[in-house]
């Protein structure tokens, strides 16, 4: 098992995460603006789930919340999520150097994945159930999985309705302790 604690501590102490903490300004998603105060609206949030978590999910949460999206200033736009040069690849990237933990990898690889499938599915009227396959196959650790969605997708910036299709689903299809009534 890996000192989740220790491995925030040496993330946060890293140039290269400090460096883009005040990049960005309220926009659509984000009127927070910095990714310093989306990490603060994201910290909030994991303390009202905390009675649902243990103290070993709580800090592999505060990793994923202080890494997903820290190198959005680093990636290039418009290109899919798997790219090696998209945040969520170069989160993942970065966060392996400190903690190879498969599950947060997958997670923070894929954390955008169910927004981009519902976006597809509100744009063109369907989306693409391999992609959907694959992130059920991808992400073992539901339960952490899922609070994290629910941690990023409940910030003022962003609607409910991409997290209620998420639960719809997954319902059956995976087991964690959340449910779509966690989401507020």
């Amino acid at each position: 098992m890996f000192d989740y604690e220790a491995i925030l501590a040496e993330i946060v102490r890293d140039p290269r995460y400090a460096k883009n903490l005040d990049w960005g300004v309220p926009r659509h998603g984000h009127p927070e603006g910095s990714i310093r105060n989306h990490i603060a609206d994201l910290e909030a949030n994991l303390a009202v789930l905390r009675p649902k978590l243990s103290d070993v999910d709580c800090w592999k949460l505060r990793l994923l919340i202080h890494t997903h999206d820290t190198f959005k200033p680093d990636a290039e736009l418009n290109i899919p999520i798997i790219h090696p040069r998209s945040h969520s690849s170069l989160a993942r990237a970065f966060l392996a150097e400190y903690c190879p933990d498969p599950d947060l990898l997958a997670i923070v690889q894929f954390h955008d994945e169910p927004y981009a499938l519902w976006r597809q599915l509100k744009h063109r009227g369907k989306y693409d159930q391999g992609r959907m396959d694959a992130l059920l196959r991808n992400i073992r650790d539901w339960n952490l999985y899922l609070a994290f969605i629910i941690i990023d997708g409940c910030t003022a910036g962003k609607g409910r309705e991409p997290l209620y299709w998420l639960f719809d689903q997954v319902d059956g299809k995976v087991q964690s302790s959340f449910t779509a009534a966690d989401i507020r």
